[in-house]
C-alpha cells in the first residue's frame, strides 16, 4: 500500500511536470521551502517553545538526516556503480565543502556562539548570523533532495517528504529564538522563510547540475551524504547536547526522527 502511494505520487508529479526533472525539482523544492515557512510562522502564535522544545526539534532533524544520508544518498551511490570509490570521494568532498563554509562564513549558534572569521563578528547583526547558521544546515538538505531526485524519482520523493517533515520544526527553531531578540514578529518569520527558499535553491542547483553531468551523480550523492553527516555530527548533535535540558528527551527526539526516515524509506520496499 505504501509502495503504491509513492509510485502513484511519482506518476502524478511526472504528469504535471511533463516529465521534466527540473519541474519535479521545483515542486519538491517548493514543498520543503513551504514546510520551513510554515514552521517559521509558529512564531506568530507562540512566544516560546516548551522547555526542551528547541533541542527536541533539532534532535528529530538530526535523526532524519543521519538515516537519509545513508539510505537515500551514500548507499545508492555505491549501488549505482558497484564501487565504493565514487561514494567515498564524494563523502570527503562534502565534508570538505561544509568545513570550508563553516570556517570562513560568519554565523552564530544558539549554544556554541559565534563561528567564522573573527574580523566579521561585529560586522553583522546577530539576527543575520543566526540565519546564516541555519542556511548552512539547510544547504546539504536541499542538495540531498535535488541529487536523489535525479538518481531515482521514488527515492527522491521519499527524501523530499522526510526532509520536509523535519523542516517544519527547523523553521520553528529559526523563528522563535529570533523573535525573542526582535521587537517585530514578522522579521523573524521572514528570516525563517528565507532559509527555506535558500534550501529550495540548492534543490534546483543540485538537480540541474547532476542532470547535465549525470556521470558525476555517484559523486554528487556521496557529496550530499557527507555534507549532511558533517552538519549532523559536528554542528547539530554537539549543539543539542550542550544545553541543560533532559538528555532523555533529546535522545528520544533523535530516534523518533531516525524511525520516521527509516519508515518512509521502507515505503520503497
Amino acid at each position: 500500500m505504501l509502495e503504491n502511494f509513492v509510485a502513484n505520487l511519482a506518476e502524478w508529479i511526472l504528469n504535471i511536470s511533463n516529465g521534466e526533472i527540473m519541474w519535479v525539482a521545483f515542486y519538491a523544492g517548493l514543498f520543503v521551502a513551504l514546510m520551513t515557512s510554515l514552521g517559521a510562522m509558529v512564531a506568530i502564535f507562540a512566544k516560546s517553545l516548551p522547555e526542551g522544545g528547541v533541542d527536541f526539534a533539532l534532535s528529530f532533524a538530526a535523526g532524519v538526516m543521519i538515516v537519509a544520508a545513508f539510505t537515500s544518498l551514500i548507499l545508492p551511490a555505491i549501488e549505482s556503480t558497484g564501487s565504493f570509490a565514487p561514494a567515498g570521494i564524494g563523502i570527503a568532498l562534502g565534508i570538505a565543502l561544509i568545513y570550508a563554509i563553516d570556517r570562513f562564513l560568519p554565523h552564530e549558534h544558539l549554544v556554541k556562539g559565534y563561528e567564522g572569521p573573527k574580523s566579521m563578528k561585529d560586522k553583522l547583526r546577530k539576527v543575520w548570523l543566526l540565519v546564516i547558521a541555519v542556511i548552512i544546515h539547510n544547504l546539504p538538505e536541499g542538495l540531498a533532495v535535488g541529487t536523489s531526485l535525479v538518481y531515482n524519482l521514488e527515492v527522491g520523493l521519499v527524501t523530499t517528504i522526510a526532509i520536509g517533515i523535519q523542516d517544519f520544526p527547523e523553521g520553528t527553531v529559526v523563528s522563535l529564538p529570533l523573535a525573542t531578540i526582535q521587537k517585530k514578529r514578522l522579521q523573524p518569520i521572514a528570516m525563517g522563510v528565507l532559509s527555506g527558499f535558500a534550501e529550495m535553491a540548492m534543490v534546483l542547483l543540485g538537480a540541474y547540475f547532476f542532470s547535465l553531468f549525470a556521470w558525476l551523480l555517484p559523486y554528487g550523492l556521496g557529496l550530499a551524504g557527507g555534507a549532511m553527516l558533517y552538519v549532523t555530527v559536528k554542528e547539530m548533535i554537539p549543539e543539542i547536547y550542550r544545553g541543560e535540558n533532559s538528555d532523555t528527551l533529546i535522545t528520544l527526539g533523535f530516534f523518533l526522527g531516525f524511525y520516521v526516515m527509516l519508515f518512509l524509506d521502507s515505503m520503497l520496499g
